[in-house]
Parts: structure tokens; C-alpha cells; sequence
């Protein structure tokens, strides 16, 4: 019982991060619009993020010496690695295609657990990774019409293997007695990322009278202050931090599915709130994203019979 409560509530975790990643790119679209250069929203993004974990982070210094690997590992990959190579990939190929290719990160987190770190994966969550892919195939319709560019395509595989990094950081040292609090990991790995972002967006240059305007949010016209805020609380700090609970609680294969999610939320959110309307296939694609993502949901990593499976520790509450 305690078991499959703990698994429900692990679903529960993935969906919602799922849900606050997915809102990013809807929220994002108009401050784009208004001129503002993807990288450099990025930057907001982390840097407002960071700045609101900075006290966690400052508490917690101590992690910097302790887990140093896993900290710039979270930093350099896991945030500011995945947001930047998918917006300079969807510069030079579609976003669809993009999408795509980013989303390969589930059956290249498999490879890794089942070739480097020689554990066995279930035909369940094989079954998962197959249906999600056929399914997101279908949610960015990539029969439509493809210009590839070899750099842009290197790019979005960045991407993927730098999702791929979240997952299994996310789940790094979870049994060991010392294990670190998500919370600081983030903070840190939040830190690490807004610096790096820095260098690489030049915030500088960035024109930040546009955040005084209205954006167009589809048919209406909101704050871009207000995007801002949702982009940096809810597609930020929210979804990382129910991430890394969400792999804690589940595992990385079956939270790196369910993650796929957040390609299905995006779509039906510019469908509602921008009239970007689904097609027939779209609307199958995110069937089977859901299918296997259900289906992942009842897989597990079998655990070799000479080795003590260890005992879950208590998952903390995001705060």
C-alpha cells in the first residue's frame, strides 16, 4: 500500500512538472515576439529562478565541497545545457523536428542504464519509450515537411543527451545515507546555470524597456512582467523542483516518460490560449504519448539477486 502510494504520488509529481515545463514555451512565444532574443529570455528565466533560491543555496554552501560533480553537472547540463542547445536548434531546423530529436532523451536514458550502468530495463518501459516517440512523431506531424541542418540536428541530440543528465543526476546518490536535498541541488545547479547563461546570452544588450509592454497572449494582451513570472515560478522553480521529486520517487527511465508529457501540455496550451489548433494526428500523437507514459508507469528496474535492494528514503516536500 505505502509502495503504490508513494508511486501515485511520484505520477502525480511528473505530471505536474510536466505541466509547468509545458507552459513555458506559450508563455515565452510573446516576449520573443516583442523582441527579446530567445537566449535572453532563457537568462531570465534562471537568473530569476536563481535569485529566488539564492537563500538555499547560500545555506547550503557546504554542497559546493561535498558534491561538487553533481552540482556544476546539474548547473552546466541538466538547466542551462537543455534550455540553450534547443533554442540555437530550433534556429536552424524546425520546431518540430527540434522537438523530436530533444525528446529521444527517454531511449537514450534507457541506453545508459541499461550499457553504462549495466542495469536490467523492463519490457515495460521499452514498451513506453516506443509508444511516447510514435506518439510525439505524430504530435509535431514531422511527415509535414523537413529541412534538416546537420549543426541544428547536433544541437537538439544535445539537447537530448542534456535531458538525458537531468534524469540521471536527478536520481544520483538517491540510496546513499548522505544523499542531498533536491532543493539544494537546484538552488545551486540554478546558480551555476544563470552564470554560465550569462556569458553566453549578454544580457547586457538586452532591451529591458520591452518588459514594460503588453504582450500578446493570442487574442489578448497581458504584462510581460507577468509572463516573466510564470516563465521563472511555475516553468522554473515549480518544475524543477517536482522533477527531481518525481525521479526520486519513481525512477529516472519512468519520470524521463512521463516527462514527454510536457510536449502534449504545451501543444493543447497553445491550442487554448494562442488558437494554434490540434489536427487529427496531433490528437492521436498525444494518445499515445499518455499511453506510454501509463505504461512506463508500471515498469521497474529489476535489481540483481546478490544485491540488497535498498530502503526508500522519505521524499521531502517541495516547499
Amino acid at each position: 500500500m505505502h509502495g503504490s502510494g508513494a508511486r501515485s504520488r511520484g505520477l502525480g509529481l511528473a505530471l505536474l512538472s510536466a505541466f509547468a515545463f509545458g507552459g513555458s514555451g506559450v508563455a515565452a512565444k510573446p516576449l520573443i515576439d516583442l523582441g527579446i532574443d530567445p537566449l535572453q529570455v532563457v537568462w531570465m528565466r534562471v537568473a530569476g529562478a536563481a535569485l529566488i533560491l539564492l537563500p538555499v543555496a547560500l545555506r547550503s554552501r557546504a554542497l559546493l565541497r561535498q558534491r561538487p560533480g553533481l552540482v556544476a553537472g546539474f548547473g552546466l547540463l541538466a538547466i542551462s545545457g537543455c534550455q540553450a542547445l534547443y533554442f540555437v536548434a530550433i534556429a536552424r531546423i524546425p520546431v518540430g523536428v527540434a522537438i523530436l530529436v530533444e525528446f529521444l532523451g527517454p531511449a537514450l536514458l534507457l541506453g545508459w542504464i541499461r550499457f553504462v550502468q549495466r542495469r536490467p530495463v523492463t519490457r515495460a518501459a521499452a514498451l513506453g519509450v516506443v509508444l511516447a516517440t510514435a506518439g510525439m512523431t505524430c504530435v509535431v506531424e514531422v511527415w509535414s515537411g523537413l529541412a534538416f541542418d546537420a549543426l541544428g540536428l547536433l544541437y537538439a541530440f544535445g539537447a537530448a543527451c542534456c535531458q538525458v543528465a537531468y534524469f540521471v543526476l536527478a536520481d544520483h546518490g538517491t540510496d546513499a545515507a548522505d544523499a542531498p536535498e533536491p532543493v539544494t541541488v537546484i538552488a545551486h545547479g540554478l546558480v551555476i546555470g544563470a552564470v554560465v547563461l550569462t556569458a553566453v546570452a549578454h544580457p547586457w544588450t538586452m532591451d529591458f524597456s520591452a518588459l514594460a509592454h503588453q504582450a500578446a497572449l493570442g487574442d489578448r494582451d497581458v504584462p510581460a512582467v507577468l509572463l516573466i513570472g510564470w516563465i521563472v515560478l511555475v516553468s522554473t522553480v515549480v518544475a524543477y523542483l517536482t522533477g527531481v521529486l518525481a525521479v526520486r520517487t519513481l525512477s529516472p527511465q519512468v519520470a524521463g516518460v512521463v516527462a514527454g508529457l510536457e510536449a502534449v501540455v504545451a501543444t493543447v496550451l497553445a491550442w487554448v490560449l494562442l488558437a494554434e489548433h490540434l489536427g487529427p494526428a496531433q490528437i492521436t500523437g498525444g494518445a499515445l504519448v499518455l499511453a506510454g507514459a501509463l505504461v512506463a508507469q508500471t515498469a521497474t528496474t529489476t535489481t540483481p539477486t546478490d544485491t540488497p535492494a535498498p530502503v526508500p528514503e522519505p521524499v521531502p516536500s517541495a516547499p
